[in-house]
């Protein structure tokens, strides 16, 4: 289920391979064939799924779900993915100077992720295919600036769920009571997890070559 992109796309190196890998993270499965994908590719991949572990585990994260209602603190690592992604399209500029950010506009970054998507369109796994072009015609990525994009990224998720979809569109009345708290912690864990994002692609290329 697709969460935090915009996050991961910022976190890639700075290629469109690694663009690619960076989403490819949600809808590639296993590790055998990663190498198929390309050398850059494959890194970005294996870290997405090293960053999401990361922050599943970061202490600031898991206060924030621990703030949830217990009925619905199976959904709180959704529901602030998401929200970490509007934190971090509202303040793009102050993390765009950053060692891990494109030193761009977040307008000309989300276009370049989706002339990507476009030019490898034959490439992408299915599924991937079938929401790269609303994702690109309704600016998916960019419309996170809004606090309301947090709301419609996560009904449109629940609406997926075989059951219980309410229980995570309750949530996000947990998470703004959280509101405060949670820019408090996205402050303190993003550094962590560029430095992390950093540490780890190193990581990647070493045992690699080794």
């Amino acid at each position: 289920m697709p969460m935090n992109w915009l996050a991961h796309l910022y976190l890639a190196a700075h290629d469109d391979d690694a663009l690619l890998g960076a989403l490819l993270g949600d809808f590639v499965r296993g590790s055998s064939g990663l190498d198929a994908w390309g050398a850059i590719a494959e890194t970005e991949i294996r870290l997405h799924r090293r960053i999401d572990a990361f922050t599943d585990a970061h202490p600031q994260v898991q206060a924030l779900r621990g703030g949830f209602a217990p009925g619905r603190r199976r959904y709180a690592g959704i529901v602030l993915d998401v929200h970490f992604d509007h934190l971090l399209a509202r303040d793009w500029d102050r993390w765009r100077g950053a060692p891990a950010a494109a030193d761009m506009p977040l307008d000309a970054f989300t276009a370049r992720t989706y002339r990507v998507l476009q030019t490898r369109f034959d490439s992408l796994p299915p599924p991937l295919q079938a929401i790269a072009p609303r994702m690109a015609g309704d600016d998916w990525l960019g419309s996170y600036r809004e606090r309301a994009s947090v709301d419609r990224a996560v009904t449109r998720m629940s609406r997926r769920l075989s059951r219980d979809g309410e229980r995570m569109v309750e949530a996000l009345d947990d998470l703004r009571a959280l509101d405060s708290q949670a820019d408090r912690a996205f402050s303190l864990f993003f550094p962590a997890l560029i430095e992390f994002a950093r540490d780890e692609r190193r990581r990647i290329g070493a045992s690699r070559s080794a």
